[in-house]
């Protein structure tokens, strides 16, 4: 097995846990802060939107700062130190007194974590170009599976131990990790690179006077955005459908997994036609298909023909972020990749940001359905502005080269 594969699947590996270990408080987070002596309804629904929006503010500020650091010290260093900084935040989550603690402790989390960023800057700079796309979707399964198995895991854990011991089993399992990511993932060096010290400045102000970077990234913000307008609303959308509420978090909860599985499943795949065929004609299909699908939801008859269409909605969505992060590496420099992604990353998580809050305004003014006519037509948008205007080419024409200094005779 080649250093680059073994690398992959490592980090693949971590990946997984570092996102399982994420999403591991979804089900019990409110219950947490009501623990922690918050009872009041309306302020229990306030403080906990706050705590689980906290870490991903923090984050899009930090992520570009991190991602820097990787292209002056080595990618390897990065995932290593984002890899067990979540662990220690875990640690200080787990010891907060009041929820004002708890709310500082995930702030920390989203600052000193970055571990996605610091995984895709990772396998891109050492994948061979002809395998990026099927590497980056591969990678990008590890995200969704564990998006999808850690709130079922954590709500099975919270069943059996405090909420408190999650957290610490969390940071446990991110050192472990990290330890292994340590022994058994290798940078590799490429003798004739040129690196220099790019600061962040520098790095939005190459990207921004770069039309085809500028492409990518406005298509990373729009998309996640997009897709997540409807989170926030989701459940009263599947309320419509099912008249009794005694078991609707539990149907909520299945139909969110339906299409995180088929994210699963498909990612490699895409990921595998992207080195085949291109990674142009395979984004603007996946934001086609991801728009066409929301845009059903409209006129979902039932239960059955949404879970159908979620699996639908799941593999078209698995096609999308990893070929556009694929696009942005091969785009970027060698000596500012780690800085590149870092800022793409970062919008990801601003789309992830915005995208709820817009959904839940234009849900309370218009109603649901609006939202998936808005969010739909945002995909049919920009899929457009990258069928017309994005071009795939390589990141050779970008690579910025020494100075040629003569030596006289």
């Amino acid at each position: 097995m080649e250093a680059w594969e073994k690398n992959l699947y490592v980090l693949w590996g971590t990946q997984f846990l570092a996102m399982m270990g994420m999403n591991l408080v979804i089900p019990f987070l409110p219950f947490f802060v009501r623990q922690l002596g918050i009872t009041d309804p309306d302020s229990l629904a306030f403080w906990s939107g706050l705590v689980f929006a906290g870490p991903f503010l923090t984050a899009f500020i930090a992520t570009p700062f991190w991602a820097k650091l990787g292209d002056r010290h080595g990618r390897k260093f990065t995932v290593v130190r984002a890899i067990f900084g979540l662990g220690i935040a875990q640690i200080l989550i787990g010891f907060s007194h009041n929820v004002l603690e708890l709310l500082i402790f995930r702030t920390v989390q989203g600052a000193i974590s970055g571990f996605l960023a610091a995984s895709l800057a990772m396998v891109s700079a050492t994948t061979p170009k002809e395998k990026l796309g099927s590497s980056l979707g591969f990678l990008q399964s590890a995200t969704a599976a564990g998006t999808v198995i850690g709130p079922v895991v954590g709500g099975l854990l919270a069943d059996v131990m405090s909420y408190r011991q999650i957290f610490f089993l969390v940071a446990a399992i991110c050192f472990i990790a990290g330890f292994v990511v340590i022994r058994y993932v290798h940078e590799i060096k490429h003798p004739h690179a040129v690196h220099h010290n790019h600061s962040i400045r520098e790095n939005y102000k190459f990207l921004f006077h770069d039309k085809q970077l500028l492409i990518i990234v406005l298509t990373i913000v729009v998309s996640q955005g997009a897709a997540l307008m409807i989170e926030p609303i989701f459940a009263l959308f599947i309320e419509k459908f099912h008249g009794e509420s005694q078991y609707i978090s539990t149907l909520v909860g299945i139909i969110f997994a339906i299409s995180g599985v088929f994210m699963v499943i498909s990612a490699p795949w895409w990921g595998r036609r992207n080195d085949r065929i291109g990674f142009k004609p395979n984004v603007v299909t996946a934001l086609t298909g991801t728009g066409l699908s929301y845009l059903l939801h409209i006129f979902v008859p039932g239960l059955y023909v949404l879970g159908a269409l979620r699996a639908a909605l799941g593999f078209a969505r698995g096609g999308i972020l990893h070929a556009l992060y694929s696009l942005a590496a091969l785009r970027a420099p060698d000596n500012r990749r780690s800085g590149i992604m870092g800022i793409a990353s970062s919008l990801a998580i601003l789309g992830n940001m915005i995208g709820p809050l817009v959904g839940g305004a234009i849900a309370g003014s218009f109603g649901i359905s609006m939202v998936f006519v808005v969010n739909s037509s945002l995909f049919f948008g920009i899929a457009f502005v990258v069928m017309k205007y994005l071009n795939e080419t390589p990141h050779t024409e970008h690579v910025e080269l020494p100075e040629v200094i003569e030596v006289p005779e």
